[in-house]
């Protein structure tokens, strides 16, 4: 098993994405990922961070994405595995079970 550095980034704000309507908050996908991710690969240890665009962000590569977050290069919640984007705005699991899976998560029983 390959996964030992795998990182999710949840790029968000308080305030629900106006191009996002009816969607879930950044933080409200944050959490449903945590749940999902376990559920589906317990007993595999993955770091799921919660990065708010609107605080000050001390990492330079995640202030970089949040920045082009503020300026509406994305919608948010984004959503990055390891650097490559995975979703932004409606946030839907497949595709963030198929990253995962590319760096060798294995769903549980």
């Amino acid at each position: 098993m390959k996964n030992n550095n795998v990182v999710i980034e949840v790029y968000g704000a308080d305030v629900i994405c106006a191009s996002c309507v009816n969607a879930p908050s950044a933080k409200d996908t944050h959490e449903w990922l945590e749940a999902a991710i376990g559920r589906k690969y317990p007993e595999q240890t993955i770091n799921i961070e919660y990065i708010d665009i609107d605080s000050t962000i001390e990492n330079a590569r995640q202030n970089e994405i949040a920045e082009k977050v503020r300026n509406d290069e994305y919608f948010y919640p984004l959503v990055m595995i390891n650097d490559e984007m995975i979703g932004e705005g409606h946030i839907q699991l497949k595709p963030v079970f198929n990253a995962l899976e590319k760096f060798g998560f294995e769903a549980g029983n």
